[in-house]
């Protein structure tokens, strides 16, 4: 089974691994097991791979650092593609453009603008998750978004050829970005960012990561918020209001410290997950009248 898929992966020098353990490739560290995970180490490897998935007959599932995803508890019947760190070189472009692979994590973006005294990623500093991740969402927090940010989405369709975006082809907005609806790959992303002084960089750094550390849940995996904001409201108000903060289904629970996250305390299923998320939803709408939408992306 997928005997061109490894052939590919095999020929380009690229990891791949069966029935691997999906809880160590997501950042919940749930999930069962998936029949082939393959890490692709440059664009024509992954050009290769798709190339030999299509001729398998199979639509592989892309994860960066399963920073947003939920793994079901029976796994994945298929394949994974994980850009990750074998696909996460970051380099100066000039004229203040800096280049990522989708692998690349936002943390080691983050200090090497810094670097080069290049600022507006601020805001992005310690997001758990990869450039490609970042975009594909358009992950934002404490006023600032990746569509403030990037000028270039380089992709992949399935057949393998490259292509890009730039500009209103991105169709940023909350959360969302032109790739949520597709089936194209972000391959590295080029962000256009500003000369300011490294100093002022870093103080803004640290003052993200320090509210960060207060206010989120970071000693226990989670996979970040778990709802998206409702309009005119916040979840986390939300659900807070509704006193189910501390509330707990098996493994999982809606985090004491912010209650937009739901955290696994000890050996969570995804089914406990599923089961305390639906429970919150309902509490929330008959308690407040909205209805909250996952921002998590369940697989």
């Amino acid at each position: 089974m997928f005997e061109r898929i490894i052939n590919a992966a095999r020929e380009s020098g690229s990891k791949w691994t069966e029935n691997a353990d999906m809880r160590k490739y997501t950042t919940f560290r749930i999930g069962g097991p998936c029949k082939l995970l393959v890490e692709p180490n440059s664009v024509d490897a992954l050009s290769d791979i798709l190339k030999a998935c299509k001729a398998e007959g199979v639509k592989p599932i892309v994860l960066g650092n399963g920073s947003n995803v939920l793994i079901k508890d029976e796994g994945i019947d298929g394949v994974v593609i994980v850009m990750g760190d074998e696909f996460s070189k970051i380099e100066y472009a000039g004229n203040n453009l800096v280049r990522a692979q989708a692998g690349a994590k936002l943390i080691n973006l983050c200090r090497f603008a810094l670097e080069y005294s290049l600022g507006g990623l601020e805001f992005a500093f310690g997001i758990p998750g990869t450039v490609g991740g970042a975009a594909f969402m358009n992950a934002g927090a404490y006023g600032g978004e990746m569509k403030d940010v990037v000028w270039v989405v380089n992709h992949m369709n399935l057949d393998g050829e490259k292509g890009s975006f730039q500009g209103s082809q991105l169709d940023f907005s909350y959360r969302h970005s032109a790739y949520v609806d597709s089936d194209l790959i972000i391959t590295s992303v080029i962000f256009h960012l500003e000369a300011d002084n490294a100093e002022a960089i870093k103080n803004h750094m640290d003052d993200v990561h320090v509210k960060r550390k207060a206010k989120q849940p970071l000693e226990y995996p989670s996979a970040g918020s778990t709802f998206k904001r409702p309009e005119g409201y916040f979840a986390a108000a939300l659900i807070d209001e509704c006193g189910l903060k501390g509330y707990k289904v098996g493994g999982a629970q809606v985090s004491e410290k912010h209650a937009g996250f739901v955290i696994n305390v000890g050996d969570a299923t995804a089914k406990d997950v599923l089961t305390l998320m639906e429970d919150v939803q309902r509490t929330v709408k008959e308690k407040k009248g909205v209805e909250l939408e996952p921002e998590v992306r369940i697989i």
